[in-house]
């Protein structure tokens, strides 16, 4: 198939791009900058501008694009910037492909989103029919799931990818905890009861390939590993692989001096069940998260 892709530059963007031309298709890249080879194309999702033709050359849309929730303090400016990369970036992509003519349409716009649409969730699992909860990153979720209706509207499969806490040791939920836990001055986040939503990395890839290839695959879909586990579960299993002690538990209000208003995303628990995947057989490669963070901290490949 041939994928226009945005966000291919990111932690999963990267990992997909390459699992998807090992995979035997051809994906073209979106950056905002000048392009420095055949297979990428200028856009500027900030000031809505996207040529059309680069549009209707693919078969699929896959869009990734958004700046990290983690990254930075959470100041006004950055919840905007939180926000606007989302939203920009998929009303964009929406409405060039609402306005093509029906017959250049791609045929499938795969658009991320994440467990945080949920809110915290408590010890209550939840799946795809679950409504938005409260929050920053909910209300985040609810306007840019939305931003994908024109495309919707118009005909086309329209994927929104609830994405959890994907394990790599290289980004994401991983990499900032294995220098404190290998130094042992690491432990859970506050009481430790909030649960965790994660997935193995090459389940994440082979989720998001199955929804470019499964036509009878739309609306939401959580990918999320199909065993939650608490913080201080994760805490105890990413503690006994790398036999180091996990005993010094970081307070809530630590977390809030530290971290400001991502805190509190930090401390929520999104108690968040694959439905949409079980029920089309998804095979999982990792099914349990002492083999995910087996495979996730000896790096194996991803594909």
């Amino acid at each position: 198939m041939r994928i226009l892709m945005a966000g291919a530059s990111g932690f999963l963007g990267t990992r997909l791009a390459d699992r998807l031309t090992a995979d035997g298709h051809h994906v073209t890249r979106l950056v905002r900058r000048p392009p420095r080879g055949a297979d990428e194309r200028q856009w500027n999702p900030t000031a809505a501008q996207l040529d059309p033709a680069v549009v209707a050359a693919a078969d699929a849309v896959v869009n990734l694009a958004g700046a990290g929730v983690g990254d930075r303090r959470w100041t006004d400016e950055y919840r905007r910037i939180i926000r606007s990369s989302r939203v920009d970036t998929t009303t964009t992509l929406a409405i060039t492909i609402a306005g093509l003519p029906a017959a250049d349409r791609p045929q499938a716009l795969i658009n991320s989103s994440a467990v945080g649409w949920y809110g915290n969730t408590g010890d209550r699992a939840v799946e795809e029919d679950a409504p938005a909860g409260e929050g920053f990153l909910a209300d985040v979720c609810r306007v840019w799931e939305a931003s994908t209706r024109p495309a919707e509207d118009a005909g086309v499969r329209v994927v929104r990818l609830r994405t959890g806490l994907p394990l790599h040791r290289d980004g994401g939920l991983l990499k900032p905890q294995l220098l404190p836990f290998r130094l042992g001055i690491a432990g859970r986040l506050g009481s430790g009861r909030q649960w965790l939503p994660w997935i193995a990395m090459v389940d994440w890839l082979d989720a998001t390939a199955l929804t470019i290839d499964r036509a009878d695959l739309a609306g939401p879909v959580n990918a999320v590993g199909p065993a939650p586990v608490t913080n201080a579960e994760f805490t105890r299993e990413l503690a006994r692989q790398l036999h180091r002690p996990a005993i010094i538990p970081i307070p809530a209000l630590a977390l809030k001096v530290a971290l400001g208003g991502f805190a509190q995303e930090a401390l929520t628990s999104a108690r968040v069940l694959p439905g949409v995947l079980t029920r089309a057989g998804f095979d999982y490669r990792h099914p349990d998260l002492s083999g995910a963070l087996r495979a996730a901290l000896v790096a194996q490949p991803d594909r």
